[in-house]
């Protein structure tokens, strides 16, 4: 056989492997960041501490665990009739856009100029699931990207993205008093008010990719 068939050949299927890899990969990025700060895990230490303030450490392992796969359920149910929904409405790519965006810039504007984030009524028995599994770790904010995510990138990269973000957040959780003595109260709020603009600046690109979207139509 044509040593130089075989060459194009090998050369041909290395180039495309590698392409579909690198355009995997830069989806899998473009869902893990906007959704690492939706989640905004150290922002939530501080709230998480006052919460757990004079548990013993194992009880307090347990209640990670409990918040981290309520909020995964939570997440990924989210993840399987969320697109359905807006099927179901009959909500546009661009509509969708334009409305998630905003409420992201709502959120994060909100988080931004809140010295605290709020306190909420909680029951002791059910504090892993709520309100630390939900709506500290998987809320408004998240579920919000998700979707945004799911229509621009699709299923794979979203909710790998978004599943890895829950687990970097339980490891948060996990080592909370370890990371709160490394950071303290100012370097936690400081971290997640940077948070807070990020996600204002991405909520701001999906309102006027959304206004693309509809001018286009």
């Amino acid at each position: 056989m044509n040593p130089k068939f075989l060459h194009d050949v090998f050369y041909g299927l290395t180039r495309a492997f590698f392409a579909r890899v690198g355009n995997s990969m830069t989806s899998f990025w473009l869902c893990f960041v906007p959704l690492f700060i939706a989640v905004d895990a150290i922002g939530v230490l501080p709230m998480f501490m006052n919460l757990t303030e004079g548990l013993d450490g194992k009880t307090l392992k347990k209640m990670v665990a409990q918040s981290i796969l309520t909020a995964l359920i939570v997440a990924l149910a989210f993840c399987a009739i969320g697109e359905l929904l807006l099927r179901f409405l009959g909500i546009s790519v661009g509509d969708f856009m334009i409305a998630g965006g905003a409420l992201l810039f709502a959120i994060s504007l909100s988080d931004l100029l809140t010295l605290e984030k709020p306190h909420r009524q909680i029951d002791p028995d059910a504090i892993g699931a709520v309100p630390i599994g939900v709506p500290l770790i998987v809320g408004p904010a998240v579920l919000t990207t998700t979707l945004l995510l799911l229509r621009e990138y699709g299923y794979k990269p979203t909710v790998f993205g978004l599943v890895l973000n829950i687990g970097i957040a339980g490891v948060v959780l996990w080592f909370s008093r370890e990371i709160n003595r490394v950071l303290g109260k100012t370097g936690a709020k400081t971290v997640s008010k940077l948070a807070g603009l990020l996600l204002a600046a991405i909520g701001v690109m999906m309102v006027r990719k959304g206004i693309t979207v509809l001018l286009l139509k």
